[in-house]
């Protein structure tokens, strides 16, 4: 039944439009009514996926307007029976006015506020409070390299992962693109090294201590040999280098702009509202 509503529904919609009769709704179509609520083809077509075949576009259709329909009966239902109308607009204007102003202050930083952080900038803020930098956890710096049981020439690997020798790191690298299954250059990026050493076959409850022991781990599972090499490692409570931290010292340096420009703004608007005589006190 309800599928022959809707498709009655889209003709008539069809014939409306086709018709270029105008409507009261603001040039839109009309498909159902609720009370004063209605739902318009137009919200249907920005809904409804792309390329469904014609059933499962009647489907869709259908399971839509229900669920609308629904919708707005539970609505209607709810305004006539929850009771505290006045604290409920109270609240709207409250979270109405908070993003309105919270939009005016992004817009506004957005112009004025400089988002541009130097490099000295980010380093200066660092000497000055390196103690704001304390590892949680390790990182490391090195190689890792993954390959197959069966993998061609792994004495060869065995030797090449432990060095940090330019032509031999070349040498691992071209065998990686042929023979690997993973491998990870990362001799000048420090990374989170627990990550890693989690997808080892290997139990490790304290990261830095096991690699600061053993920088050079080859362990193997039943499909494939793992080959890491530790060439820096930072273990946690030591500082974080200022080029790993350096994103969160622009942000701290940016929210600080942020923080005095909104001062700023609120001060000159106050003290302009002052001048103008567009402040009365009653008291």
């Amino acid at each position: 039944m309800l599928s022959r509503i809707v498709v009655a529904l889209l003709c008539l919609c069809v014939f409306v439009c086709g018709c270029g009769r105008q409507t009261d709704h603001d040039g839109r179509t009309p498909l159902v009514k609720v009370g004063e609520m209605f739902l318009y083809a137009e919200d249907l077509e920005d809904v409804k996926p792309v390329g469904l075949s014609r059933d499962d576009s009647v489907m869709f259709t259908e399971e839509y307007i229900r669920n609308w329909v629904e919708d707005a009966l539970l609505w209607q239902n709810a305004v006539r029976n929850v009771e505290g109308g006045h604290e409920v607009r109270e609240m709207v204007e409250a979270y109405r006015r908070s993003l309105v102003l919270h939009l005016y202050q992004q817009a506004m930083m957005d112009e004025r506020v400089d988002e541009e952080v130097s490099l000295q900038a980010v380093d200066s803020f660092y000497k000055l409070q390196p103690e704001l930098y304390r590892l949680e956890y390790p990182l490391a710096k090195g190689l890792y390299i993954k390959v197959p049981l069966d993998g061609y020439d792994i004495k060869k690997v065995r030797q090449w992962y432990k060095s940090s020798d330019p032509e031999i790191l070349e040498n691992l690298e071209k065998y990686s693109l042929q023979h690997a299954v993973d491998y990870q250059y990362f001799y000048n990026n420090w990374i989170r090294i627990e990550d890693l050493v989690k997808t080892l076959p290997v139990e490790v409850k304290d990261v830095g201590a096991y690699l600061k022991k053993n920088p050079d781990v080859e362990v193997k599972d039943t499909a494939f040999h793992h080959f890491l090499h530790i060439d820096s490692l930072l273990e946690v409570g030591d500082l974080k280098p200022v080029e790993y931290a350096a994103d969160e010292i622009r942000e701290a340096l940016l929210n600080a702009r942020r923080v005095e420009f909104m001062k700023r703004l609120r001060n000159q608007l106050y003290e302009e509202a002052q001048t103008e005589g567009n402040v009365i006190y009653y008291y």
